[in-house]
């Protein structure tokens, strides 16, 4: 393991932000990531953790050290009545992980194909599509302690999983780094259809009798044809979380706008941010070096040119309008470095 100086990170996000870190370390195994952690122990200053750089939007240098996960490797471990237990090291792409399982006829992720990131990161905002979330088919992780540079198991019970969250994003946000996840995959496929257009884009292609391979096709299609390519368009996906609002608000929301969607959740009603941001006439915005996609007003795209504290502006403008609109605030999912 190297430790670099002033690296650049622009093409380690997928926002391809200028930006570079005072110091860079690449992992490719847990004794690196335990390595690094010695290493900035004794010099001190802020820690980040980088995986596929997805989630991110990085508005200025960072300053101490930036601990790249590259550590690599899917193997079966064990197996339940269910199916097989498959550690993955966290920085496996997810998409590529989704799809070698199809390949090894282990099921269960199908919907949740051509997510961007790396696998460690998955379990942190606890992703999900297309009516699958990671906690459904999540069985382990490892993760590194960077106080003490001890390893630890966290459970399912122990991760406090949630919509977008988990306990890595709240209670023990900043004190672990994530080296390997554990998933309970299925030998038997539980086709999820019904969320989403995924039936519609099985009958459009003339699959009458899906396969979790046509299932997995079907998503990409449809995420392709509503999201930008990252290597074409910088953005890092769903820029804001689908807020949750209460009974009175969802009603009062319903009266003036009877065809708003809505999904019942745990603690309320949620809506669709897209729809929201959608409704304020800002799809399409464009400040010239970035703006709001044309096609899906959850992503902000970054056109070329752009600082990541312009981004960020725009996204609080979006934010600030949506409230005053329709008394509901919007969360980022993106993580935004440094922090504001």
């Amino acid at each position: 393991m190297r430790i670099l100086d002033h690296h650049p990170l622009a093409e380690l996000t997928t926002f391809g932000l200028p930006a570079r870190a005072a110091h860079f370390a690449a992992c490719t195994s847990e004794d690196e990531v335990k390595e690094a952690l010695e290493w900035h122990h004794h010099r001190g200053g802020p820690l980040h953790i980088l995986g596929g750089g997805s989630n991110v939007l990085l508005t200025g240098d960072l300053p101490g050290l930036v601990l790249r996960m590259e550590v690599s490797g899917i193997r079966e471990i064990g197996r339940t009545e269910k199916g097989p237990l498959v550690q993955v090291g966290a920085g496996v792409g997810w998409h590529a992980f989704v799809m070698e399982a199809l390949d090894r006829n282990w099921y269960g992720l199908e919907n949740l194909s051509l997510i961007p990131g790396s696998t460690g990161a998955g379990p942190m905002q606890n992703i999900g599509a297309y009516g699958v979330e990671l906690e459904e088919r999540f069985h382990a992780l490892e993760a590194v302690e960077i106080a003490t540079g001890e390893t630890h198991r966290f459970d399912h019970s122990d991760c406090a999983f949630g919509y977008r969250e988990s306990v890595f994003k709240r209670a023990l946000k900043g004190r672990y780094v994530i080296t390997s996840v554990t998933f309970q995959l299925l030998d038997v496929p539980e086709l999820r259809l019904d969320y989403g257009a995924i039936r519609q884009a099985l009958e459009e292609a003339g699959v009458h009798d899906p396969t979790p391979r046509a299932v997995s096709d079907a998503v990409i299609g449809i995420r392709r044809s509503k999201l930008p390519d990252p290597a074409v368009l910088g953005n890092a996906g769903s820029f804001f979380k689908n807020p949750v609002v209460d009974a009175d608000r969802h009603a009062a929301l319903v009266a003036r706008f009877p065809d708003m969607p809505h999904y019942p959740a745990p603690g309320g009603i949620k809506l669709a941010a897209g729809w929201l941001i959608d409704q304020a006439g800002w799809k399409g915005h464009d400040r010239g070096t970035h703006g709001v996609h044309d096609r899906q007003a959850l992503v902000l795209v970054h056109k070329g040119g752009a600082q990541g504290a312009e981004i960020l502006q725009l996204a609080q403008d979006v934010q600030a309008d949506v409230l005053d609109r329709f008394g509901v605030k919007l969360e980022r999912e993106v993580n935004v470095l440094p922090a504001p």
